[in-house]
Parts: structure tokens; sequence; C-alpha cells
């Protein structure tokens, strides 16, 4: 039965994030708020959604292990595998912009975090810190958008349904994935972090993996690399941050070093993308090869 109410749970994080990412930026639109801060900070929120509702979920019920292992897991997914898949299916160039800003401030987020894991806790102070990040990140964000029409406008009756709908199946899903996830755990005798880097941080990148899969398709495959690096950072600057400010958060050895292990894949998946400003289906098989590596190194 846990298995089918974890099922359920992962269907309630996917299509809640899915009303709540539409809802919300129609509501932005109709309020004439810049599409690239849309696309930037709501898609990329929403998108991330689950994992914010996994990881306090699990921090407000002690389960550190998940909370932690969550986001980190979904990181390293996003990175090697929703990228990775997005380039193997259509190559693409690079932005500027995001290689310029947001892919080094991914690379220093990481390493940031990476430090603060040293002592074993991650404090109030130190998710204080992650949040005020996130805001700034934002508020940069804002400062640089660009007004675009709009290109799909729900009446404004409906956006607010479809918000409050989906931040209640998010956060009921959140509550199930945590719940099942830590008894199917236990059962099997495997430790919370090892659940949480695998079933729980695939699960609630799928929005991600989706999302970028669905833009491929469209022709604008460059979108799954700005979609992974902005939910990144929204992962440890938001998630992180304001779990840590709900409850300290315990760091286990094992969760430093597959920091390091997202520190590294963030700085090659850099590299991959400024190499002629280009991500090409072979970087895109390597990718989904190292994460498949680093699924049989979890399993060792």
């Amino acid at each position: 039965m846990e298995y089918v109410l974890l099922v359920v749970g992962f269907v309630l994080l996917i299509k809640g994030a899915d009303f709540f990412v539409e809802g919300s930026s129609s509501l932005a639109q109709i309020l004439k708020v810049p599409s690239v801060v849309i696309g930037l900070t709501i898609v990329a929120m929403g998108t991330s959604a689950p994992e914010a509702s996994v990881s306090i979920n699990a921090a407000l019920a002690g389960s550190n292990d998940i909370a932690i292992s969550n986001v980190v897991g979904s990181n390293i997914f996003n990175g090697l595998v929703v990228v990775g898949v997005c380039a193997f299916l259509s190559a693409f160039k690079t932005n500027r912009d995001i290689l310029k800003r947001d892919m080094p401030l991914n690379i220093l987020v990481t390493f940031i975090l990476c430090l603060m894991f040293l002592d074993g806790k991650l404090s109030r102070i130190e998710g204080g810190i992650l949040f005020a990040g996130m805001i700034l990140y934002i508020t940069v964000m804002i400062y640089h958008a660009i007004k675009n029409e709009p290109e799909k406008i729900l009446s404004l009756p409906r956006s607010i349904i479809y918000m409050i709908a989906g931040l209640a199946a998010v956060i009921f899903g959140g509550d199930l994935v945590v719940d099942k996830a830590c008894i199917i755990a236990t059962n099997f005798g495997v430790s919370q972090n090892f659940i949480g880097l695998t079933i729980v941080a695939i699960g609630t990148s799928l929005p991600e993996l989706v999302t970028s899969i669905v833009a491929t398709k469209k022709g604008d495959s460059g979108l799954a690399l700005g979609n992974a690096i902005g939910s990144n950072l929204f992962n440890i600057l938001f998630i992180l941050g304001f779990s840590a400010i709900l409850s300290p958060l315990h760091v286990l050895n094992e969760s430093i070093i597959d920091c390091g292990i997202l520190l590294i894949s963030s700085i090659l998946l850099f590299i991959f993308a400024k190499t002629k400003q280009h991500m090409s289906k072979l970087e895109g098989i390597i990718c989904i090869g190292l994460y498949l590596a680093y699924m049989g190194y979890l399993l060792i």
C-alpha cells in the first residue's frame, strides 16, 4: 500500500506543480509582470515546488537526511539528466546571459553550500544567508528583465483557483512522499539518505524533465539549460535555506561527498556549455552516462 500511496504522492506533486506554474504565470501576466521574470522565477520555482514541499515537510518531520539529499540529488539529476537528455534529443546553443551570470553563480552557490556542510550541520544563520541570496537573485532578475507580450492568459479567477489547487496538491503530495519513502526505507533496511538521493530526488525532478523535453520538442531545447540552472539555484537558496531556518539540519558525511559530486558536475556542465557556446549530442550522452555511473556508486 505504501508503494501505491508513494506513486499517488508523486502524481499530486507533478500535476500540482503544473497547475501552480500555469496559474502563477497567468496571474503574473495579468498583473503585467515581465515574462523574463516569470520564466526565471515563477516557472523555476513552480517546477521546483515538489522539492520544496518534500524537503520542508521532511525538515519539519525531523527527517533531515531526506531534506538535504532530495535537494542535492535533484540538482545532480537536473544538471546531468535534464540537460543531458535535451542535448541528446536536440543539440542547442547556450544563452550568453546564462553562461556569464547564472552558471557561474550556480557553481559559486554550490561551493558555498559545500563549505557550509563541512561542520556537519546547516544552521539557522546559514539558512538565512542562503534565503537572503534567493531574494537578491530574484531582485537582480527583475532588474534585468525585459517586458514581452504574454502568450497565454487564464482568467483571473481561474488563475487563482489553479494556484490554490496546485499548491494544495503539492503540499499534500510532498507530505505523502516523505511519509511513505521513510516507511519503505525502513522496510528495506536502507538509509533515508539513499532514498532521498534516488527515488525522491528523481520523482520530484520530473516536472523539470517533462518541461524541458516538451520545450525541446517545440524546438526550444536551449530552455532546458535555463530551467535546470534556475531550479538548482532555487533548490539551494530557497529550499535548503528556508528548511534550515525552520529547523537546523544535520549533515551526514555522505551528504558532504554528494555535494562535492554536485559541484564537480556543475563545473563540468559549465565547461560543456561554454565550449563553442554549444551543447552537443555527445556531451548529452556523457552527462547521462555520468549520472548512471553516479547511480552505480550509490548502489555500491
